[in-house]
């Protein structure tokens, strides 16, 4: 048995090292044609599109947040504050995991295969700018479950994550990843939102009376 374990050991680390060698490749091997292989028109867009994704994402939360103090609409505020409250969950957790697994872009990486079209500082597992926008897209979708509000969310955060590998500035599984998490954050936000007012009995908040 003593003779058998060095061997499972490294068969194990073999395994898994193989394994990482295979994401990775597959990684880049779906990455090199949409970096690659796409129109002026589509470049144009995906810088378009990449610069404007803050924007387009904080709009919904601080529009809402002024409609409904000028129509003095409580149950309007509170999904102003959930929206708000989703993208800070979501901006700490992609943050955090981005310092954690330190993921350099692919344009550093494979500077051979991969032209990076944005030169970026920060790091790229996950994409933080797919994950706002999964974000800003769940949150709205579920707050306003609407077909012409699932459609064009949906559609535009798809397209900035789209929009990212085109750019050469991230991987498809930073994307991906970014989508989840943005997702997730949105759905736990909408959750957690949902039982605290339940809990205060929807207290009203416009105007401060009876706040907590």
């Amino acid at each position: 048995m003593c003779k058998i374990t060095p061997f499972i050991l490294v068969f194990s680390i073999v395994l898994q090292f193989n394994c990482k060698i295979e994401a990775q490749n597959l990684d880049i091997n779906i990455l090199k044609p949409i970096n690659q292989n796409s129109s002026e028109f589509l470049r144009s867009y995906s810088e378009i599109i990449s610069n404007t994704t803050t924007v387009v994402a904080l709009a919904p939360p601080a529009v809402i947040g002024i409609m409904s103090l000028i129509e003095k609409d409580d149950e309007m505020f509170k999904i102003a504050l959930n929206m708000g409250a989703a993208i800070a969950v979501d901006g700490i957790i992609v943050q955090s995991i981005k310092r954690t697994v330190r993921r350099p872009r692919p344009y550093s990486t494979y500077p051979e295969d991969i032209i990076g079209y944005q030169t970026l500082s920060s790091l790229s597992f996950p994409s933080g700018h797919t994950s706002l926008a999964f974000t800003t897209a769940t949150s709205m979708s579920l707050n306003y479950p609407k077909w012409y509000v699932i459609v064009p969310s949906f559609l535009w955060a798809g397209s900035v994550g789209y929009s990212r590998m085109n750019l050469g500035v991230h991987y498809p599984s930073d994307v991906l990843a970014g989508a989840l998490l943005g997702a997730g954050s949105a759905y736990l936000s909408y959750k957690v939102n949902k039982w605290y007012w339940k809990k205060k009995n929807n207290k009203k908040i416009i105007g401060l009376n009876n706040y907590f």
